[in-house]
């Protein structure tokens, strides 16, 4: 095959794949008791090339989310961004902050106090609030970082109090589980979690983002409550690192 049919495929694949996962949205959705307008659809783009991702925004996608500072800096120059809202969603170290703050429209994952601290301070500078996520390890994994569920309650708190930016929810990465009913135990955990704090009132938190569900386990989480996920794989295919 030619690189034009190559690429010609991969856009078709696209665009299947997109239909598909907006099919399974939506009758989530309404398995859940909600519309599929409630639920948002991030387009992750780790890894894949520009051309590709712009062919998704040209199909629809409305959110996009990165794992690296230097990875979005780089792509967002040439991607078609009018009306659509770019999240980070990795790890963000502390020294990088300055890069990101104001050049994304959320960070979801916020994973300490210092973190919180320093996009807060770096926003300051700039004229403006950040809207961000607290990420929960849910599963308490060592290897992934995160806010320990029973710390959460606490730390919203002190999270609430910095200057510079807004709390708008909560995003986690379950553990790999082999069953769904298992899986849901961790989904159900951090939704009620979720819930608790909505029912709270804490000046500048505002729940209205559950960020959870990936390409493996998207309907599951909109099941469970998430009003927010984060496909990547699905729609573009295996990375290629």
């Amino acid at each position: 095959m030619t690189e034009k049919s190559l690429i010609e495929e991969k856009f078709r694949d696209i665009e299947y794949n997109l239909k598909t996962i907006n099919e399974d949205i939506a009758e989530a959705a309404v398995k859940s008791g909600r519309k599929p307008e409630d639920i948002e659809f991030m387009a992750v783009t780790k890894t894949v090339d520009e051309m590709y991702i712009n062919h998704a925004l040209d199909c629809g996608i409305k959110l996009i989310g990165e794992n690296k500072v230097q990875e979005m800096l780089r792509k967002k120059p040439n991607l078609k961004l009018d009306g659509v809202r770019k999240n980070l969603i990795g790890h963000l170290q502390s020294n990088k902050a300055s890069q990101i703050v104001g050049e994304v429209d959320m960070i979801e994952s916020v994973d300490s106090l210092k973190i919180a601290r320093e996009i807060g301070k770096q926003s300051l500078k700039k004229g403006i609030v950040t809207d961000v996520l607290l990420e929960v390890n849910i599963g308490m994994e060592e290897s992934k970082t995160g806010f320990m569920p029973d710390e959460v309650p606490e730390k919203i708190y002190e999270i609430a109090e910095i200057e510079g930016i807004k709390v708008c929810g909560l995003m986690t990465i379950p553990p790999i589980c082999e069953k769904n009913a298992e899986l849901c135990k961790f989904f159900n955990k951090i939704y009620n979690m979720y819930v608790d704090i909505d029912s709270k009132i804490i000046d500048n938190v505002c729940m209205r983002v559950l960020s959870m569900g990936m390409s493996g386990d998207y309907t599951e989480a909109i099941l469970c409550g998430s009003n927010h996920v984060r496909i990547g794989s699905k729609i573009f295919g295996p990375r290629i690192y």
